[in-house]
């Protein structure tokens, strides 16, 4: 018989509330704390995420552009580089409700989803944004002068690194289906070739840049995990 971890303990609604009231204040404190420090060091932020961009020279379009795009960078940055000590709080607050066979299933697929969404956005930064800004600098370049737009530059830049990231997201999502024996490794395995359409699909809705390259590349990433989390059902015999 599975037995809640912290049964000991029965908390009124008042108490859980208080207790939800607290882990709010210190995710929306860790938040705060976190996009103020990217802010305050938007430079250098700006700098890594320009160096895929070689040779382009970025304009100010509009009075204040670069003003609301730091604060839309910095806002993300945060997010990000807060988005595990949120969980982290999540984590806190819904385990005593758990049993021991649901903590055991939860935190570990937690966890790896945190280091697969950053895997995603490193894949990203030092493979896709390359290839798609190499395919779109050349393609022309003989007609037109690549001159780019700053805030237009990093919306590109951040869309692809949180889509990418998001799409790295697809073993966890197979190995819940199997643990929960809605689809099992066979038959995600039957549909592969639904899969390889699928893949081109969502390759070409979530790079925004629509060339090609990128597009493979991204479909073959895709493939790659959706195929790893077969492999992974496979080990748990599911």
């Amino acid at each position: 018989m599975n037995k809640k971890i912290n049964s000991s303990t029965d908390m009124s609604i008042f108490e859980h509330l208080e207790e939800l009231r607290q882990r709010i204040f210190i995710a929306a404190l860790i938040f705060t704390v976190i996009t103020l420090i990217c802010f305050t060091y938007m430079k250098h932020i700006s700098y890594i995420l320009q160096q895929p961009a070689i040779g382009i020279k970025f304009l100010q379009l509009a009075p204040g552009e670069y003003l609301f795009t730091s604060i839309k960078v910095a806002l993300y940055s945060g997010f990000l580089l807060s988005s595990p000590f949120i969980i982290y709080q999540i984590t806190l607050f819904i385990l005593p409700g758990l049993t021991r066979k649901e903590s055991n299933f939860i935190v570990p697929i937690l966890f790896i989803s945190i280091i697969l969404f950053f895997s995603g956005i490193v894949f990203a930064y030092m493979i896709l944004v390359p290839a798609a800004l190499k395919f779109l600098i050349n393609y022309g370049n003989e007609i037109v002068e690549p001159i780019w737009s700053f805030e237009q530059y990093f919306n590109f830049i951040l869309l692809l690194l949180f889509s990418t990231g998001i799409a790295f997201q697809i073993p966890i999502i197979q190995v819940i289906l199997g643990i929960l024996k809605i689809f099992s490794s066979t038959e995600m395995y039957i549909y592969w070739k639904y899969i390889v359409l699928g893949a081109t699909i969502i390759a070409a809705i979530i790079t925004p840049s629509t060339d090609p390259i990128t597009q493979i590349i991204m479909s073959i990433a895709i493939l790659a995990l959706y195929s790893s989390g077969i492999i992974v059902l496979k080990i748990l015999n599911k």
